[in-house]
């Protein structure tokens, strides 16, 4: 992924502005979604009808127990070493304390921590979790994007219900994008992706891929290890230029890392002010980069759904301590606890791409 287009990639509207027919057809797809070595390291169950309820309460898939998460995994997990001291700590200096005539001795407070990473804001969480969560489940955000005010295509934005990943309860963030008509006689796009987020934690495991477009077929898929802090890239693809290619990355990552699919909801977590600077850690390609994104504004947006209440973000990266923009690029989040995204905004070599909501399905209450 080239860094000048990351906010692109994260709704796949980059691929909307080249040119060819049909899909691309190749005897051998299935082959393609095959990867032994994730499906060694990786387990996902879904349930097998719709959980009901809110993000925040619904119940673990049906078929999987909850996870059961021992004291030596707790030590492990880089998720708890945010949170408060555990009570256990607290209480421990109780049993060595020795009683003094007369005295009572003082009981040790509990170590109160930062929300971690520093660089993220904590206004609105408790630990990693926010205090008021955006998501529910059964939430899709329908946008359509046009270029030249002309419908491109249909971007969809969903909250699936939860699934179990490896025996980890966690949301299940889906991005869609399919070309209109008219531009499918040009290129068309059939793309989907998934991405795995810890319900606790608030980070990524895991995202896949499905890319099924006029110019190549290519299955991705990513796994975050965050006790070893590693990131692993799988890919596999065939393009008419090229034929079957397939990719491996690994590379080291920071604790607390969102994949640039995650990174796209997890933005919705924070409480935007205007004149408010956001950051949090995305892993890609390689690289490990930092999302900056600034309110600048609230504003009403005028959509087929009505005024909106809207905060306008302008996005860039940080690389390697560098400050990287990424040229005139904006997002619109509605002004409220969900913070829906409302528009995308992309100028790219020849005019500019705008994504924009046509139905909201809030989802389950």
């Amino acid at each position: 992924m080239k860094r000048s287009t990351l906010l692109g990639t994260f709704f796949f509207a980059v691929f909307l502005v080249s040119c060819s027919t049909s899909f691309l057809k190749y005897e051998k797809a299935e082959q393609l979604k095959k990867n032994e070595e994730f499906e060694e390291a990786v387990k996902i169950v879904k349930p097998s009808e719709p959980a009901e309820g809110t993000a925040g309460t619904t119940p673990a898939p049906a078929e999987t127990p909850a996870p059961v998460v021992t004291a030596k995994e707790t030590a492990k997990s880089v998720s708890k070493k945010t949170e408060k001291t555990a009570k256990p700590a607290a209480k421990a200096p109780a049993k060595t304390a020795k009683k003094s005539k007369g005295k009572v001795e003082p009981k040790a407070v509990p170590e109160v921590t930062r929300r971690q990473p520093d660089i993220e804001d904590d206004a609105g969480f408790e630990g990693r979790r926010p205090v008021v969560d955006p998501f529910r489940v059964g939430e899709e955000v329908v946008h359509d994007v046009h270029y030249f005010k002309v419908s491109a295509g249909e971007l969809r934005l969903k909250v699936e219900p939860f699934s179990m990943v490896n025996n980890r309860k966690s949301y299940t963030f889906a991005i869609e994008i399919r070309t209109s008509s008219l531009f499918s006689t040009f290129y068309s796009v059939e793309d989907r992706v998934e991405t795995f987020v810890d319900y606790e934690d608030l980070v990524p495991r895991v995202f896949q891929l499905h890319v099924k477009e006029s110019g190549q077929l290519r299955e991705a898929k990513m796994l975050f290890d965050v006790e070893k802090n590693t990131a692993t890239f799988w890919e596999k693809k065939v393009t008419k230029d090229h034929g079957e290619e397939e990719k491996k990355q690994q590379w080291e990552i920071l604790p607390y890392t969102q994949n640039v699919y995650s990174a796209a909801f997890y933005m919705r977590n924070f409480q935007w002010e205007p004149g408010k600077e956001i950051a949090f850690r995305v892993g890609n390609d390689n690289e490990n980069l930092v999302f900056s994104g600034k309110a600048l504004r609230r504003e009403i947006l005028d959509t087929k759904l009505g005024p909106m209440k809207a905060i306008v973000i302008q996005p860039n990266i940080v690389l390697k301590g560098k400050f990287k923009p990424i040229g005139d690029n904006f997002i619109w989040l509605s002004d409220d606890d969900r913070r829906y995204i409302l528009r995308i905004e992309s100028k790219i070599k020849i005019g500019t791409l705008v994504s924009e909501v046509v139905s909201i399905n809030p989802g389950k209450q």
